[in-house]
């Protein structure tokens, strides 16, 4: 009974977060039941809605879900902010993005678009990063343009609802997310991105 009760409260928690901070409805239609553990080499680890910096998540998280080693998943990574909460002309700029992982071995899956940390640009405010994991119907062939961390391209104007309607993925199991604003880290992260 006892875990029920923290899992209720867990899985409340999650979908209060996202509703509060608008997750629903800029990112995705509904939000996911379970908490996704996401942790950085720098020590900090992403808190529904917890403010980190780009230098602390410059560099790919440890993530983790409950999943089945027996099926496949599809990790993403999205900015809706993009250039700012206020002008989100280019929502959604994915970050991440990782399909056929078998249970939660992401080195293992199938990388779309390499892992790019948080970059919003000077005077733009915080920016959500919104972390969501789908369950896939089966191994998965994948039409997307394979993405490098060394270029900016074809990361704009990207949406997850649209990609998990594509493949039908169905609603993310489990989400989390974070919110970050400039730092000086940000001119280094352009400058690999040949912005």
């Amino acid at each position: 009974m006892v875990n029920f009760r923290v899992f209720a409260r867990s899985m409340s928690s999650i979908i209060r977060s996202f509703e509060a901070q608008s997750v629903v409805p800029d990112v995705v239609s509904k939000a996911p039941t379970a908490v996704l553990s996401v942790k950085y080499p720098s020590g900090v680890e992403v808190n529904e809605g917890n403010v980190l910096t780009p230098t602390e998540v410059k560099d790919i998280p440890d993530v983790k879900w409950n999943a089945s080693a027996d099926e496949f998943y599809t990790l993403a990574m999205t900015d809706p902010d993009a250039p700012s909460r206020k002008d989100p002309k280019f929502r959604e700029w994915h970050h991440w993005l990782v399909g056929n992982i078998p249970g939660n071995n992401i080195c293992a899956g199938e990388t779309l678009s390499q892992y790019v940390g948080s970059g919003p640009p000077p005077g733009t405010g915080l920016h959500r990063y919104v972390f969501l994991v789908y369950q896939q119907p089966a191994k998965l062939e994948f039409d997307e343009p394979r993405l490098t961390n060394r270029s900016g391209d074809n990361r704009g104007m990207f949406s997850i609802s649209k990609f998990a309607k594509k493949y039908k993925l169905g609603d993310p199991i489990a989400g989390n997310f974070y919110q970050a604003e400039y730092d000086d880290y940000v001119p280094i992260l352009y400058q690999q991105l040949g912005a």
